[in-house]
């Protein structure tokens, strides 16, 4: 927090000009190169060079020291040298000025001005000066001192400065217990000049570690052209250093750094918590001026995220340092502690999710929310090595996942869980043709057994008789197309409307353009649990955002029959968890025969509901609900 001159009234400005007049020209007094102190007039001139003050204090805002050099009337010797300390001594980035009213001094005129200094690393300075024009040879020109600098200067002095950054704050559980500790990382970097093939640099970098191309070549570009450096790529806690230092460790050019950083437990909500590390050359110009190189800040997830809630301001002293050896403080920056930042996170589900994914080979995600609020309580991604969150901003064709929105929209319009339904092995929806996975039938039965066994005929059926304008507004219900910020970019959900027959059929089983986040899935199962859709929210503060209650009626009979899929239909691998309710889903993606498909399980279990994606893994069933059963199993 920096101290600002605050606005002043034209009269308090004017009482403030013949205090400073009074005290430059005393100070003047005591210098070879200053005239006699004469008396202040009691009123202000309306005339003075007000052009040649101005181009002066353009060519000082432009750092143009010649141009200035020619406004002084007989300039000393050093003046381009404090000049020059004056802006190298205290780093400063750039100068406004606003030129203030005149006030004569005999024959001179002095104006008052207003500076506003932006140091790197602090922050803006503001002070106000004064500029004394006297006449040479019929012009106008600055009589210049070291008091034209700084009211306070005089010959001999040095400008400098003192930095001092704040500690950290911490991102907090939902208990308020820190989820981070201060750890050490191993820095991956790259010698330009040792790396014999880039491409083969980048290509070992990308495999091992996740670096694309494009973060390699962004991170070399903005490290500059300088001959011998390190370029940090990518920090790794210290296991995940150990797994792929043998492949990278013989590659030309690939160098190791250790450093002590903040890091999250070893893969503990690895994505969203994010890394914290030295702010980099491409970073660095992002940040803005109060960040330094070597700054420690946060690179990812919510520390990048609540990057200035967390870091807070830097404190500091602008000084002159006095050819005696004495310090004058000339302002002081008030810096601001790092403030905690509080997450929905339990610690205790969180584990669960991360112990869930483990060996699982494919790229996958766990989300787990509060039914009664929509707080995430656990948010996984995998793997560890791939920056994406696929949890929060991985968008995929939910299959029959969806059904649940499906089945909230038939409940809706009256149909009961033992309605009688057809589910044929094919039915035709116009020209296209709809199969169930695997080429089941299950003849002529009821609502509980299709939903149970996930029946693709069955629903592309139904949702003919139901039409496109319920299903949309069932899935607005659940949050499709409904704008919401849970405190990381996410990607949330899209049920595009149905353009025609074939659309809706596949929409309704969660296929065609149906787009969602496991994080709004998991919001799905909750609502179903519950009885209301509440936007998912990861950071404390942001509760209260949409929400929508589900049909009058639906909550119990679509529980029951997400119960049905655990214990007698698509969902058996979860039939030993007390209370499980769920819904499998095969989502088939891509364009090339026979389609591969994404795993899904969404469910709930003691107030919570979770989604589990494995990205491309297969049957929903087979691999995606084993992993959603030992996650619901340990809550």
């Amino acid at each position: 927090m920096r101290n600002r001159v605050p606005p002043v009234s034209w009269r308090a400005w004017k009482v403030g000009v013949l205090a400073l007049m009074a005290a430059f020209l005393a100070a003047c007094a005591s210098r070879p190169v200053a005239p006699a102190p004469v008396p202040v007039p009691a009123e202000p001139v309306v005339t003075g060079p007000v052009a040649e003050a101005e181009a002066y204090l353009r060519a000082w805002a432009a750092g143009d020291v010649a141009s200035m050099r020619r406004a002084v009337v007989n300039p000393p010797a050093y003046f381009e040298v404090m000049h020059q300390q004056f802006r190298d001594g205290l780093r400063i980035i750039s100068s406004q000025f606003e030129l203030g009213p005149f006030q004569r001094h005999g024959d001179a005129r002095v104006a008052t001005y207003r500076a506003v200094h932006l140091l790197r690393g602090l922050g803006e300075w503001e002070l106000e000066g004064a500029l004394r024009f006297v006449r040479h040879q019929g012009q106008w020109r600055v009589q210049w001192t070291p008091a034209t600098l700084h009211p306070e200067a005089r010959e001999g002095d040095l400008f400098s400065r003192t930095r001092t950054a704040p500690q950290r704050a911490d991102i907090l559980d939902a208990q308020g217990t820190p989820l981070t500790l201060q750890g050490e990382v191993i820095t991956i970097g790259v010698d330009p000049t040792r790396a014999r093939n880039r491409a083969d640099v980048a290509a070992a970098l990308q495999a091992h570690t996740g670096v694309s191309t494009a973060q390699f070549d962004a991170a070399l570009s903005a490290a500059g052209t300088a001959t011998s450096r390190f370029v940090p790529i990518i920090d790794l806690p210290p296991t995940r250093y150990q797994q792929v230092r043998p492949a990278l460790a013989p590659v030309p050019g690939i160098f190791f750094r250790r450093k002590s950083a903040r890091t999250p437990e070893d893969g503990f909500a690895a994505h969203t918590l994010g890394r914290v590390g030295e702010v980099t050359a491409e970073l660095l110009p992002q940040m803005g001026p109060t960040y330094l190189p070597g700054d420690l800040v946060g690179l990812s997830g919510l520390e990048r995220a609540y990057e200035v809630q967390l870091a807070g301001s830097p404190s500091g002293d602008v000084l002159l340092m006095r050819p005696s050896g004495k310090t004058q403080v000339l302002f002081h920056f008030e810096g601001e502690p790092g403030a905690p930042l509080s997450t929905t996170l339990r610690r205790e589900v969180q584990a669960a999710a991360e112990a869930a994914l483990d060996g699982v080979a494919h790229p996958a995600a766990l989300v787990a929310v509060d039914s009664a609020t929509g707080a995430i309580l656990a948010v996984a991604s995998r793997p560890l090595s791939q920056p994406l969150h696929r949890a929060l901003t991985g968008r995929y064709p939910p299959g029959s996942t969806f059904k649940v929105v499906t089945t909230e929209a038939l409940l809706a319009r009256g149909m009961r869980v033992d309605s009688p339904v057809a589910c044929p092995p094919m039915t035709m929806v116009r020209t296209k043709p709809f199969r169930n996975f695997e080429g089941e039938s299950l003849g002529d039965t009821t609502l509980r057994q299709v939903f149970a066994h996930s029946c693709n005929t069955a629903f592309v059926t139904l949702a003919t008789g139901l039409g496109g304008d319920a299903l949309s507004a069932a899935a607005r219900r659940f949050g499709f197309d409904v704008p919401y910020f849970p405190g990381l970019t996410s990607a949330g959900a899209s049920f595009p409307a149905p353009a025609d027959a074939i659309e809706l059929a596949a929409a309704a089983i969660g296929q065609g353009r149906v787009l969602a986040t496991p994080m709004h899935m998991a919001s799905v199962a909750a609502a179903a649990e519950s009885g209301e859709w509440r936007a998912p929210y990861l950071v404390e503060g942001l509760d209260g955002g949409p929400s929508s209650p589900l049909s009058d009626g639906v909550r119990a009979p679509l529980s029951a029959l997400m119960r049905a899929v655990v214990m007698e239909g698509s969902g058996k691998a979860g039939r030993q968890v007390p209370g499980l309710g769920g819904k499998t889903g095969t989502a088939e993606f891509g364009t090339v025969a026979p389609l591969p498909t994404h795993a899904w399980f969404i469910g709930f279990r003691k107030g919570v509901g979770f989604a589990v994606l494995v990205e491309g893994g297969g049957v929903g069933g087979r691999v995606a609900a084993p992993i959603a059963a030992k996650f619901a199993g340990a809550l």
